[in-house]
């Protein structure tokens, strides 16, 4: 008899957005402790506001967290953008 549930959980999660394995508590500390010490949260809500989609998102926060030396790992990373979008863009 086969099991096909190993390959099934491979396909779903492959096929799941980061966004579902992001701890959110960890990615808003990390902003706490790092995003703020360049700017406050009227840069994410102001209408001229550079980042209009989750790609361009994530591409700030990679840009931001080199500019300020954070070591951040990409599990990091995708904490803060989760945060961010989360509180903030509410991107799809």
């Amino acid at each position: 008899m086969r099991c096909t549930a190993p390959v099934s959980l491979i396909v779903v999660l492959l096929g799941t957005s980061p966004a579902v394995f992001a701890d959110v508590a960890n990615g808003k500390k990390l902003h706490e402790q790092q995003c703020t010490k360049c700017h406050d949260s009227s840069v994410y809500t102001r209408k001229d506001r550079f980042v209009n989609d989750a790609d361009a998102l994530t591409h700030q926060v990679e840009r931001c967290h080199m500019n300020v030396g954070a070591e951040w790992s990409k599990n990091d990373i995708s904490d803060v953008v989760e945060y961010l979008n989360q509180a903030y863009y509410k991107f799809k």
